[in-house]
């Protein structure tokens, strides 16, 4: 089942009722909703998990200045290498997202991790083994803003992973934080985060260990996001 949840602290200067706008103002659920993914790398640290970040620059059209983790929307490269991806448990990836939008679509799953497995080489340097993904968590962008994504969330033991470095012109620099750091430094206004991620980060604040992380039960509900005063 898709869950609706009403985000704390969303912007409503733009999220207009639709019966409120104007003829020249576009539809805003007409706006695509674009199929992308993001990874959440974890070590263990010194004062708890740490997660690989990017700092985005001001300058972008979509989620300018924010933290996040890698990854990026699905490519048509994705659907072609999709086949050579191998994973020892296939049945449980395609349980994670039966409720998800990835489902309607013939190996999507696999595509999702052909599409992990590029962005984080891409923006991190690092090569992961598919195998180590774990799906966390499934995101759709609220209707209302110009860009709209169904984002797949995998959390992924990434301590073996030393060579990850900041290589992606998206962000101005990216670094291995402790989650607690992370969360204080928004609480202070110090950083800012989009809800999905701050949401997640609050999740795995919750663990001690990334072993813990991987080895929890995860039932993963969509969630589509309804701005207040939305209504249907």
């Amino acid at each position: 089942m898709i869950r609706e949840i009403s985000p704390e602290g969303s912007d409503r200067s733009d999220l207009a009722d639709s019966s409120s706008r104007g003829p020249d103002v576009p539809d805003p659920h007409a706006v695509p909703i674009k199929p992308a993914v993001s990874v959440l790398m974890i070590r263990d640290g010194a004062t708890g998990l740490e997660v690989f970040v990017q700092h985005r620059v001001s300058t972008m059209d979509f989620a300018a200045g924010v933290v996040v983790f890698p990854g990026g929307r699905v490519d048509p490269i994705d659907e072609q290498t999709a086949a050579s991806i191998a994973v020892p448990d296939p049945q449980s990836h395609q349980a994670a997202w039966k409720d998800s939008t990835i489902a309607e679509v013939a190996d999507g799953w696999r595509i999702l991790l052909a599409t992990a497995v590029r962005e984080v080489e891409e923006e991190t340097g690092a090569v992961l083994d598919p195998a180590g993904l774990k799906p966390w968590a499934n995101w759709v962008t609220p209707a209302g803003r110009p860009k709209r994504f169904d984002t797949y969330f995998y959390a992924l033991s990434a301590g073996d992973l030393e060579s990850a470095h900041h290589q992606t012109t998206e962000a101005h620099s990216s670094e291995w934080m402790s989650v607690a750091q992370i969360l204080t430094a928004e609480a202070e206004e110090r950083l800012k985060l989009m809800r999905p991620t701050l949401v997640l980060l609050r999740e795995l604040d919750t663990f001690d260990t990334v072993a813990e992380v991987v080895g929890s039960e995860r039932s993963i509900d969509p969630v589509r996001p309804e701005f207040p005063g939305k209504h249907g």
